[in-house]
């Protein structure tokens, strides 16, 4: 049984930073891709951030490039996302979610059907 835990969430002004953190669990974690997702209230649920499984490759949606930074730690089975210059537009529950290809080496990682396994989330919220 697959099992993401994240953790890091909370309220912050704009301009601020956050660091989500997902746990995993149940898994070799270091064979799969991770991803981070959000849905704002009203909104549908948006790609945010992936990285390979060997954390080589990253991806970041056009909307929080240069601002947010992903990067896992295989040893501890968990990765982040460092969110930076945080603006009220990314208020949002933030998910992990884990790849469902092992050793996946294409670049296809912003639909929400490549992942398996999805986390609780954790409510980011940015004041202005």
């Amino acid at each position: 049984q697959v099992q993401l835990v994240e953790s890091g969430g909370g309220l912050v002004q704009a301009g601020g930073s956050l660091r989500l953190s997902c746990a995993a669990s149940g898994r070799p974690f270091s064979r799969y891709g991770m991803g981070w997702f959000r849905m704002a209230p009203g909104k549908e649920r948006e790609f945010v951030s992936a990285i390979s499984w060997l954390g080589g490759r990253t991806y970041y949606a056009d909307s929080v490039k240069g601002r947010f930074t992903i990067s896992r730690d295989n040893a501890k089975n968990t990765v982040y996302l460092q969110m930076d210059s945080l603006k009220p537009e990314d208020t949002a529950v933030y998910y992990c979610a884990a790849d469902r290809r092992p050793f996946y080496s294409g670049s296809d990682y912003k639909s929400p059907d490549d992942y398996g396994y999805w986390g609780q989330g954790t409510q980011v919220t940015v004041s202005s």
